[in-house]
C-alpha cells in the first residue's frame, strides 16, 4: 500500500479519536450541568417547603408534596428517556460514563435495606450488625477483582447470557434464569415493602394501599425506557437519597455534640451511651419488667403444652408471643459488645452467625444479577473497572454514616424516651404505632416506660430519626423522600432484571430467536408489569423485615451464580454438566435450608440462621462443579477460546461477543 494512503488512514483515525474525545467531553459537561441544576432546584424546593411549614402548612400536606414532587420528577426522566432500541432498553446504549454509572450503581445498591434497614439493624444488634457493612463492602471488592471487567468484555445483556454462552445449551441458561428470578423477586418484594412503609406513614394511608401507590412510581421509569430510563433516574435518586440520609444525622450530631460531623464524633457519644446502658441494667424497675416478661413466656410455654389441639393459627400466635416475651426478658445487650451470650456456647453461635452472614452478603453482592448488569452499560472495560471504584465511593458515604445513625438514635431514645410517663410520650411514638412499627406495653402498670416495654422495629429507626431528634417535619418528609428514592431505584433495576431474563433469555434465546425488537420489548414490559403487581401483593402480606428478605436474596444469588461465574471465567476445564449440577445443588440446598428453618420449624445446622442459608449452598456449588467437571469431557475449543478472550480484556473497549452454542449441548 502506498505511503500516502497509510498516512491518510492514520490521519483519519487520529482525527476520529480527537472528535470522539471532544464529543465525550461535551457529553460529560452537559450531564454535569443538568444534574447540577437538578441538585440546586431540589435544595430550593426544600427551602420553600421549610418556609411553608414555618407559615403553618400541615404535616400531611408536606408528606403529599414530597411524594408527588419526587415521583413526578422520576416519571419525567423516565418519559424523556423512553426508547424502543434494544441496546438502549437493555444496557443504556453502553455509553454511561464511569462516574455516573457508579452513582447509578450506588442508588441501585442502596436499597430500602441499606437506607431504611441498615441503621436499624445496627441499632438493634450493635456490633453484630456490622456484618452487613463488612459483607456488602467486601462484595464490591469481589466484583472489581473477579467479575465486572470480564463480564463487560463478554458484552451481552444479562447474566444468563453469559451462563448460556460459557457453558452451552438451554439447560444452564434456564437454571440461571430461575436463579435470577428467585433472587430478584425476593429482593424487589423487600423494596416494595419499604415503599409501603414510607407511603403509609407520610401520606396517612393504609399500608396495603401505600404498597400499590408506590408501585406506580416504580413502574413509570422501568416500563417506558428500560435500562436507559432506570440509569438516569437512579442518578437523580442517588442525589436525593444521600442528601436525605445525611441531613438528619448531621443535625442530631450538632444537637448532641455541637459538631456537625457525626461520622467523626459518634465514638464519644457511644461512651455516654454505654454509661446509660449500665444505669438501665442496674435499675430495679427494668429488672421488674424483665421478670414480668419471663413469667409471661413461661405461661405461654405451658399453654402450648396443655392445649396441643388448639388451632394452628392460635398456636402460631402463642409461639410468636412466647418468643417475643423471652427476648424482652433478657438483659440489655451492650451496643459495643461483640458476639453477646450468656455463656461460651451462645457467644460461639453468635460469632458463627456473624461470619456466615458476612460471607453470604459478600458473595451474594458479587452475584446479584441487577448489580452485575450495570457493568454492561459502560463504554469500555476500563470504565467498568472505574465505575466499581465510584460505586464504592458513593456507597461509602452511606455506610460510613449508618453506625453514627444507630448510636445517635439509641442515645436519644435511652435519654429522652425511656423513663418518661407513658401518657407524655412524644407524638412520633403514636404516629409510628399506627403503622405497626412501634409498640408500647405497660406490663408492670407503673405508668412509666421501661426499655423492654418499648418495641421498635428496626425499619423505623432512620425514618423516625428526624421526629426522635425533634427536627422540623420537613426534614422527616425529606427522609421519607430519600427512603422512597432508595426503594424505587433498586426496585426498578430488579424488575428490569426479571423482565429481561424472561423476554430475552427465555423468549428470544430459546423460543423465538427471530422475534422483532417491538415484540421483544412488548413482552418485557408485559412481564415487568405482571411481576410488579405480584411482588406488591406479596409485600402487602408483610412476610418479614426488609433486611431479612434482602439477606435471603443474597444467599440465593450467591449459591446459584457465584461458583458458576467465577469458575466459568477462571477455569477453562469447567463443563456444562458441572455448571448445571453445581447451580442446582447450590440453589436447591440454600432453598431447602432457608424454607425449612424459616417456615417449617427445621432445626438449625450449627445454629446458623435462615438469613445465612447460602453458607451451605455456595461451597456445595463450588465442590460439585469441580468434581463433575473433572469427570466429564473437556469443553470444546470454541468455549475455551471464549474463556481466553474474556480473561484478558482489552482496556480500550470490548467487542460484543455473540452467544455461543457449544457442542456440549445435549
Amino acid at each position: 500500500m502506498p505511503r500516502r494512503y497509510v498516512a491518510r488512514a492514520t490521519i483519519r483515525a487520529f482525527s476520529g479519536l480527537i472528535r470522539g474525545k471532544r464529543v465525550k467531553k461535551v457529553y460529560l459537561r452537559n450531564l454535569f450541568r443538568y444534574y447540577s441544576f437538578y441538585t440546586g432546584g431540589f435544595v430550593l424546593f426544600l427551602f420553600t417547603l421549610a418556609v411553608a411549614e414555618f407559615m403553618g402548612m400541615p404535616e400531611q400536606w408536606i408528606g403529599w408534596v414530597f411524594m408527588a414532587a419526587t415521583i413526578s420528577l422520576y416519571a419525567g426522566i423516565g418519559i424523556m428517556s423512553r426508547t424502543s432500541d434494544v441496546d438502549e432498553y437493555y444496557v443504556a446504549g453502553r455509553r454511561v460514563p464511569a462516574v455516573y454509572n457508579g452513582m447509578a450503581t450506588g442508588a441501585d445498591w442502596m436499597s430500602a435495606a441499606s437506607f431504611i434497614g441498615m441503621a436499624g439493624t445496627l441499632y438493634a444488634k450493635g456490633y453484630d450488625g456490622l456484618a452487613f457493612v463488612v459483607g456488602w463492602t467486601g462484595g464490591y471488592v469481589l466484583v472489581a477483582l473477579l467479575l465486572a471487567p470480564y463480564l463487560r468484555k463478554f458484552g451481552q445483556f444479562t447474566i444468563p447470557d453469559f451462563i448460556g454462552a460459557r457453558y452451552g445449551g438451554n439447560l444452564a441458561r434456564s437454571i440461571a434464569v430461575l436463579g435470577a428470578i428467585l433472587a430478584s423477586f425476593t429482593y424487589v418484594t423487600a423494596q416494595i415493602y419499604g415503599v409501603g412503609i414510607v407511603t403509609s406513614r407520610f401520606l396517612g394511608i393504609a399500608f396495603e394501599t401505600g404498597v400499590f401507590v408506590g408501585l406506580a412510581g416504580i413502574l413509570v421509569c422501568s416500563f417506558l425506557g428500560g435500562m436507559r430510563a432506570v440509569t438516569w433516574t437512579q442518578v437523580a435518586q442517588y442525589i436525593i437519597l444521600i442528601i436525605a440520609y445525611l441531613v438528619p444525622v448531621v443535625f442530631m450530631s450538632y444537637k448532641v455534640t455541637s459538631v456537625p460531623l457525626p461520622q467523626l464524633v459518634y465514638g464519644s457519644v457511644m461512651q455516654e451511651l454505654e454509661e446509660r446502658e449500665r444505669v438501665l441494667m442496674a435499675d430495679p424497675a427494668q429488672e421488674e419488667v424483665r421478670r414480668a416478661y419471663a413469667a409471661r413466656a413461661v405461661m405461654l410455654e405451658q399453654r402450648l403444652r396443655d392445649q396441643p389441639g388448639a388451632a394452628s393459627a392460635q398456636r402460631e400466635q402463642w409461639q410468636r408471643a412466647m418468643k417475643a416475651a423471652q427476648e424482652k426478658s433478657q438483659p440489655i445487650h451492650p451496643h459495643a459488645e461483640a458476639f453477646p451470650g450468656a455463656d461460651e456456647a451462645q457467644r460461639g453461635e453468635a460469632r458463627r452467625n456473624f461470619l456466615a452472614l458476612a460471607f453470604c452478603l459478600m458473595v451474594g453482592t458479587a452475584a446479584l444479577p441487577h448489580v452485575l448488569m450495570r457493568y454492561y452499560t459502560t463504554p469500555s472495560v476500563r470504565e467498568a473497572r472505574e465505575s466499581v471504584f465510584w460505586s464504592l465511593f458513593f456507597i461509602f458515604l452511606l455506610y460510613f454514616t449508618a453506625p453514627a445513625y444507630a448510636v445517635f438514635a439509641k442515645y436519644e431514645v435511652y435519654t429522652n424516651v425511656i423513663g418518661t410517663a407513658i401518657a407524655e410520650l412524644p407524638s412520633w411514638v403514636a404516629s409510628w404505632t399506627k403503622v405497626g412499627l412501634v409498640a408500647v406495653e405497660d406490663i408492670n402498670r407503673d405508668g412509666i416506660l421501661q426499655l423492654a416495654e418499648l418495641t421498635l422495629n428496626p425499619d423505623v429507626i432512620v425514618l423516625a430519626t428526624p421526629e426522635i431528634a425533634g427536627l422540623p417535619y420537613v426534614v422527616a418528609g425529606l427522609v421519607a423522600a430519600g427512603g422512597l428514592a432508595a426503594a424505587l431505584s433498586t426496585a426498578d433495576g430488579l424488575l428490569l432484571t426479571i423482565a429481561n431474563a424472561l423476554s430475552h433469555d427465555v423468549y428470544f434465546q430459546m423460543i423465538n430467536p427471530n422475534a422483532t425488537t417491538t415484540r421483544r420489548l412488548a413482552i418485557s414490559k408485559t412481564v415487568l408489569l405482571g411481576v410488579a403487581v405480584v411482588a406488591a401483593w406479596v409485600a402487602s402480606l408483610r412476610p418479614d423485615t426488609i433486611l431479612s428478605m434482602v439477606a435471603w436474596a443474597f444467599s440465593i444469588a450467591g449459591a446459584c451464580f457465584f461458583p458458576a461465574l467465577v469458575l466459568g471465567i477462571f477455569w477453562r476445564r469447567a463443563t456444562r454438566q458441572g455448571a448445571v449440577a453445581g447451580m442446582l445443588t447450590g440453589l436447591g440446598l440454600t432453598l431447602y435450608y432457608l424454607v425449612g428453618v424459616k417456615f417449617m420449624g427445621m432445626e438449625k445446622w450449627w445454629g446458623i440462621g435462615d438469613v445465612s442459608a447460602g453458607v451451605f449452598g455456595i461451597p456445595a456449588g463450588f465442590l460439585v462443579i469441580l468434581v463433575v467437571s473433572l469427570f466429564t469431557s473437556m469443553p470444546d475449543k470454541t468455549t475455551r477460546d471464549l474463556v481466553e478472550q474474556i480473561r484478558y480484556p482489552a482496556l480500550s473497549g470490548a467487542r460484543k461477543a455473540p452467544p455461543i452454542q457449544s457442542s456440549q449441548d445435549g
